[in-house]
């Protein structure tokens, strides 16, 4: 089978600089890529990667394919390119097969509500989390907050510790993610302050990604979560017991994770890599499986970080269009 390829690169800023322990995130770009069958179908798909290596291979894997490739040739690029390139047309190919989409039997499935991203500028955090807190404080809604750590001292991010948990409702619960930003002794040293505390979600991400067995060692003591680990090593999707944060526009073919999902697997978490509204169809439909899951648990979808605009639509034709 043969498909006409359309690609266009986009480009846009976050509302607030993301800090973490890898640097600054304020900008996302990529490409929205556009399918179409024989028949007329038409898939979409994005390729939005991280890092500034991986932009070149991208950008030299979508020239080399044309604009008319086969179905044998794409399948072979997800099976070998990087995850954000399997993304993209997996997730194409996905909606051509009605996996996903207006045919799909579980139409363009809208997510649920997400954990709340902080903000990481420090004076903000607060009254953020106290804003929030506030406009809650009648409902019975249990709150979930991630906090990013391990981008200024530790001294000063155990103080916000004790202000943060000081302001949180009993009800509510906290994922405290470092992004790999600490060492063994400073990881050990926080899940002891936390053992106890029962508002704790997890650890996410403590400790380098190549640090394995000290990650299996802190997860006998403190749920700890895994994230760039997945990348570095994709094994440990099959091995690692715990919470997985999945974000599938890293994560590589979202045909599997969808499977993964519909299996009801449990202990996968949902979350943005601050795709745009082609990515964002497939993060909330395979956080709205999450939920029937197992171990059900709120997305990471980082609602108010990203601009109010035709290109973060629902409709993957108004993002096109927007770009």
């Amino acid at each position: 089978m043969i498909f006409k390829l359309s690609i266009k690169f986009f480009s846009f800023n976050l509302l607030n600089l993301l800090q973490t322990s890898q640097g600054v995130i304020k900008k996302r770009q990529g490409w929205l890529i556009r399918l179409q069958s024989e028949a007329g179908k038409s898939g979409w798909g994005e390729v939005s990667p991280f890092k500034s290596s991986e932009q070149k291979i991208c950008a030299q894997i979508l020239r080399d394919l044309g604009n008319t490739p086969s179905r044998y040739q794409l399948e072979q690029t997800i099976t070998k390119g990087p995850g954000v390139i399997s993304f993209g047309f997996g997730a194409a190919l996905g909606e051509i097969d009605s996996l996903i989409g207006n045919e799909a039997t579980q139409k363009g499935l809208k997510g649920p509500s997400s954990a709340i991203l902080l903000p990481t500028n420090e004076s903000l955090l607060l009254k953020t989390l106290d804003s929030i807190i506030s406009q809650k404080a009648n409902s019975q809604e249990e709150l979930t907050f991630k906090w990013k750590v391990a981008h200024h001292s530790n001294e000063r991010e155990l103080s916000l510790l004790q202000e943060i948990l000081s302001m949180l409702p009993s009800n509510s619960k906290l994922r405290i993610d470092a992004n790999g930003g600490w060492d063994r002794k400073r990881a050990n040293y926080w899940a002891a302050k936390l053992q106890s505390e029962p508002r704790l979600e997890w650890l996410e991400q403590p400790l380098t990604p190549k640090d394995v067995y000290g990650l299996k060692k802190l997860a006998t003591n403190i749920p700890v979560a895994l994230d760039e680990s997945l990348v570095h090593d994709p094994s440990l999707r099959q091995t690692w017991r715990s919470w997985q944060i999945r974000r599938p526009l890293i994560d590589g073919d979202p045909r599997i994770l969808l499977k993964e999902l519909k299996n009801k697997n449990g202990y996968r978490v949902i979350s943005t890599a601050f795709e745009t509204g082609i990515g964002m169809r497939w993060v909330e439909h395979l956080a709205v499986l999450q939920q029937k899951s197992q171990t059900p648990t709120k997305p990471g979808l980082a609602p108010g970080w990203r601009p109010n605009t035709p290109l973060f639509s629902s409709d993957p034709h108004n993002v096109w269009e927007a770009v």
